[in-house]
């Protein structure tokens, strides 16, 4: 679109000084060039607006997204302590919030117990085994009391909430694994940016992008609790992992 505005604002141009050399006469050519520098003030402007539109987009968007992922992360986090717990995934966001405030995970210690075993014969040996048992409970609330989990199913900045599903998948035959999906559509979170610009990011498919029409994490076709956005959103929770160790 851009390209085209340039073309066509420097065909017109020629053709317009050619026209005023060959027609106008002397007396008016002062009026005209007024309305050509207007003109060309305007064409810039328009080159301007251009290219800078596609920029602000993409800085607005990232802004945006930032906020959506942080969310997603949220439920993400809260999925797998639930999955720790329950052996499966919290199917609505009741069900996961509730956990989070009420329920507990245990700690369990692993120990070594000797007892003595019959080998044969009439004879005996003394044999270590491994066992396992509930030490403690930690409460699943202390893991997010820093983090707002009561709004984590709302999408930031709309009046959407995130569509979560759950699933079970065959991981390897007659083996099935829970799974779970928390997604947004983009078309909400860029619902008041440029249109053309909106429908060009539904189609996203570079690797620096998030590929498609949805902001998601999980997935209901293949075991992963990971999100589809690009390693760039990553960078804070890599600083602090980093500051942390």
């Amino acid at each position: 679109m851009l390209a085209l505005l340039i073309v066509g604002a420097l065909i017109g141009a020629f053709l317009l000084a050619y026209l005023i050399v060959k027609f106008v006469p002397l007396k008016l050519r002062g009026l005209i060039s007024i309305l050509l520098l207007a003109i060309a003030g305007y064409l810039s402007y328009l080159i301007y607006q251009g290219v800078m539109e596609p920029i602000k987009f993409g800085v607005e968007k990232k802004k945006r997204y930032a906020k959506v992922i942080d969310k997603l992360k949220l439920i993400r986090d809260a999925q797998i302590k639930y999955k720790d717990v329950k052996n499966s995934y919290a199917s609505n966001k009741d069900s996961l919030i509730y956990f989070i405030e009420n329920d507990s995970l245990p700690i369990i210690e692993v120990y070594n117990q000797d007892t003595i075993v019959n080998v044969g014969g009439g004879i005996t040996q003394k044999k270590s085994i491994r066992k396992e048992r509930i030490k403690d409970y930690d409460l699943i609330l202390d893991y997010f009391k820093d983090r707002d989990f009561k709004t984590m199913f709302k999408v930031p900045d709309t009046d959407q909430e995130f569509k979560l599903e759950t699933g079970l998948i065959e991981k390897v035959t007659g083996l099935f694994v829970p799974v779970f999906e928390a997604k947004v559509d983009k078309k909400y979170i860029l619902k008041d940016l440029p249109k053309h610009l909106v429908k060009q990011e539904l189609e996203a498919i570079e690797a620096d992008q998030i590929k498609g029409q949805f902001v998601s994490v999980g997935s209901l076709n293949e075991v992963s609790t990971g999100g589809n956005w690009p390693p760039l959103y990553d960078k804070d929770d890599n600083a602090k992992a980093t500051a942390e160790k």
